[in-house]
């Protein structure tokens, strides 16, 4: 499994935060812009996401996004995987587990699939394969 840690911040949070753990803390990444639509840090084992807060919840649900501070707190845990089949594979297993799913398997506007669940603690997880997706010899996604 890759895990990527997903912060999610307000509009206006994102430069000041992408300034702060690229400038500031050191944290690689290839963002360039101060406040780019998404950016992905390296992080040892795993990586580290910027995404606004309210577009997040619009990706979980965009008819009905959860309500902030109603047990959805703007942190998701990523699970990506090598195929577009093993979303459906994994999203099966969280279904027979008990896991709430809450945004079936479906194409996302950069040309992925992906859906969403929630742990039996309400934790949100997304589960993604991208077509670019690469991993090296570990197992880590490559950007």
């Amino acid at each position: 499994m890759n895990k990527i840690t997903c912060i999610c911040l307000g509009v206006s949070s994102m430069e000041r935060a992408i300034v702060f753990y690229r400038d500031k803390l050191g944290f690689h990444t290839a963002c360039k812009e101060n406040n780019p639509p998404v950016c992905f840090f390296d992080t040892p084992g795993t990586k580290f996401e910027l995404f606004p807060l309210h577009l997040l919840a619009k990706d979980i649900n965009p008819d009905n996004p959860p309500a902030i501070g109603r047990g959805f707190g703007g942190i998701t845990l990523a699970y990506n995987v090598d195929s577009r089949q093993k979303v459906d594979e994994v999203i099966e297993l969280v279904r027979n587990a008990g896991g709430t799913i809450v945004k079936q398997p479906q194409e996302v506007f950069w040309g992925g699939y992906h859906a969403y669940f929630a742990d039996p603690d309400g934790y949100y997880w997304e589960v993604a394969w991208g077509p670019d997706f690469q991993y090296d010899e570990n197992g880590l996604l490559q950007f």
